[in-house]
């Protein structure tokens, strides 16, 4: 035998890559039913966008009034987004959601219904606790729930919908703008208040996240949900394996009672002293992960996302647009853009991964950010203001920095924080990071005109660009890829464990064979 046909003979034959698993239609469900709640989220603070320019002419405030107005129900929504994480670990993640979609009604309702100033004030309050329930505990179900595979795509549901919602707050500012002044942006908030009746109604139809029914010791109930929503049947039984030895079940303990009698036991079953084990005594990995999450949910808001979703009719005004029709006709581009360009990043999470999309998301918002900048700078210098190119430029520049947002800051730093922390911690976890997340927009939409006056107009988007920038070295260097690893799975990601935990060593692709759980003694 030849060599050549020897090394042939030694050479195995390639093996056809695994198929994806089809997608599970029930955990596709649950997501869609658990993320329209987002949709909510997104109409309420985009709708402020147009509503603002009605409300200061007719209940005649100033620039800063309506700047407080707009970013302040970033600020309320802390009070959500804190109480979230006890509230889901108490009573469930499903009645969480009921509870959301409740304090929305209310709030457009009194929104809507506003004579005065501080009666809006006080609606702006109440839908902000509904944004901040709404952002916390979306993606935390939604992970819970999830397959594996289909993690990345499910869980970036959520910021789908808020686009969703976005778009529709635009859409809902260009439709009632005609309508007499005292009547016009008071229809824009009641027209938030119809889809959280029918919303509260569906969440209802949902199943409970399998961990919060196993930290309950609810096993039978968890092992159903988990039939439902895994890939195969042996995937349901790992999956509900990992989660018992999260919650801390010895293995072949699976009555209902004796389970419950553990949780109990263990006080794990309400999240009980997990704030202590976050800020007080963590572990050097829960450390990081947590360092991780509000990083990451810092530079989302940091970069200026918020201040071009509330304040683009200021900016397309600036950029040479005039009439209220043309600057929310515009402003409905931005909107249909953020939603067009989240589809990519739902498509393409689960096959190229978190990293990639949120580096390259980063880089494009900087790139748009510095030509949006610059395009602004030239038109402030102009004498003639501004000409058709620059216009287009910056109108174009706008629409770029929002797609490039979407494909990757502004789903995946909702998809990674859910994923990154231990079961018993990923509540709480979450929650701190969406109080992150909105200190950050409330600070970054309350100072927008203000700091605008200071530094101008384009030396306000020149900071956001710089922040991006600082964003992007962050993630480059401390964000390790989560994509394929079980939510169980995390402790070897951000530096614990070492090569052998519990017993599994990791196989020679940097996989193990067995997920553990984050050690928070």
């Amino acid at each position: 035998m030849s060599k050549d046909a020897a090394a042939a003979a030694d050479t195995p034959a390639a093996e056809a890559p695994a198929k994806r698993a089809p997608l599970n239609k029930y955990a596709l469900a649950c997501a869609v039913l658990a993320s329209m709640n987002s949709i909510l989220l997104g109409y309420d603070v985009s709708v402020m966008s147009g509503a603002q320019i009605f409300i200061k002419k007719d209940l005649k405030v100033t620039d800063t009034d309506i700047e407080i107005l707009a970013g302040i129900i970033n600020i309320f929504s802390l009070v959500g987004s804190l109480a979230a994480g006890r509230t889901s670990d108490w009573i469930g993640r499903r009645y969480t959601m009921v509870l959301a979609a409740v304090i929305f009604f209310a709030g457009a309702l009194i929104m809507g219904l506003a004579p005065s100033y501080a009666v809006l004030m006080v609606g702006r309050f109440v839908a902000g606790v509904g944004v901040g329930y709404a952002l916390m505990i979306a993606p935390v179900y939604t992970a819970e729930v999830a397959p594996t595979s289909a993690r990345g795509l499910l869980t970036s549901f959520p910021e789908v919908f808020i686009n969703t919602g976005v778009l529709l707050g635009y859409i809902s500012n260009y439709a009632f703008h005609g309508l007499p002044l005292r009547v016009g942006w008071r229809a824009m908030f009641l027209a938030g208040a119809v889809p959280p009746v029918f919303l509260a109604v569906a969440v209802l139809a949902m199943p409970e996240s399998p961990r919060w029914l196993v930290m309950q010791g609810r096993i039978a109930d968890a092992r159903k949900v988990l039939d439902k929503t895994s890939d195969t049947p042996e995937e349901a039984v790992a999956r509900l394996e990992d989660i018992k030895n999260a919650v801390g079940i010895p293995e072949g303990v699976s009555d209902d009672d004796e389970v419950a009698a553990i949780a109990r036991k263990s006080k794990r079953t309400h999240g009980e002293g997990v704030l202590k084990e976050l800020l007080l005594h963590p572990t050097p990995p829960v450390r990081r992960i947590l360092i991780a999450c509000l990083g990451l949910q810092f530079f989302q808001q940091a970069s200026g996302i918020d201040s071009v979703v509330l304040y683009s009719p200021r900016v397309f005004e600036s950029a040479g647009i005039k009439t209220d029709a043309n600057t929310l006709g515009a402003t409905i581009s931005v909107g249909a853009s953020k939603t067009l360009f989240i589809l990519v990043a739902t498509f393409l999470l689960d096959r190229v991964g978190r990293r990639p999309l949120l580096l390259t998301s980063a880089g494009g918002m900087v790139a748009s950010l510095l030509t949006l900048a610059s395009a602004l700078h030239v038109i402030g210098r102009a004498d003639g203001g501004a000409t058709p190119a620059l216009s287009g430029v910056s109108i174009a520049s706008v629409l770029t920095f929002v797609a490039s947002f979407s494909i990757g800051m502004g789903p995946i730093a909702w998809v990674y924080s859910s994923e990154i922390f231990p079961l018993r911690l990923r509540a709480q976890g979450c929650a701190l990071g969406t109080a992150m997340n909105r200190i950050m927009s409330g600070a970054i939409t309350m100072s927008f005109y203000s700091l605008s006056k200071k530094i101008t107009l384009a030396g306000s988007f020149f900071l956001y660009a710089g922040v991006a920038t600082a964003g992007w070295v962050f993630m480059f260097f401390f964000l390790p890829e989560t994509r394929g690893r079980s939510l169980e799975d995390t402790e070897r990601l951000f530096g614990g464990g070492g090569g052998d935990v519990d017993g599994v060593k990791e196989d020679g692709h940097g996989q193990q064979n067995k997920s553990t759980e984050l050690t928070t003694q």
